[in-house]
């Protein structure tokens, strides 16, 4: 299977802990495949709702296609994914129960077709943002320290 990255919510994994991650479908329309080829997708504050046992990406932006005239749709609409009945209702569940939030990671293309990953995520305190930024910093300085060392 062919997979290729289209774009990646970096912004999610700063500001969730990410406990699972599942693969949807998007029901989208031929001008927003074509503007998402081109690389007009922006996930940065979208966010996944469950309704009547469907779920719906919000807030995801995907910029008008140049060529589209009056097939574009409205950028921002809500689009719904594509899962088994089984799976959005367990998702349903621990949001509901847990206190978790569904939120877009990544969008990619398998194949044709474009899939969304989607995250079962808990919102990270202050704290906890603090504590991945020492983490990360001090891993940087440890690898410069022995990039260092090993070139003496």
């Amino acid at each position: 299977m062919n997979t290729k990255t289209i774009t990646e919510n970096r912004q999610a994994r700063h500001e969730y802990f990410i406990l699972e991650s599942y693969e949807a479908g998007i029901e989208l329309f031929g001008t927003e495949v074509k503007s998402i080829r081109s690389g007009g997708v922006n996930l940065k504050d979208s966010w996944i709702s469950v309704d009547n046992g469907e779920m719906f990406i919000r807030g995801m932006h995907i910029a008008p296609y140049e060529k589209g005239n009056i097939f574009n749709r409205d950028p921002y609409r809500i689009r719904r994914l594509l899962m088994h009945k089984k799976e959005i209702m367990k998702l349903y569940g621990q949001v509901k129960q847990g206190g978790y939030t569904l939120i877009p990671i990544s969008m990619y293309f398998k194949d044709s077709r474009v899939k969304v990953q989607v995250g079962l995520c808990k919102g990270k305190q202050l704290h906890d943002k603090r504590d991945a930024a020492a983490k990360r910093d001090a891993a940087r300085e440890i690898d410069r320290a022995m990039k260092e060392k090993n070139q003496r």
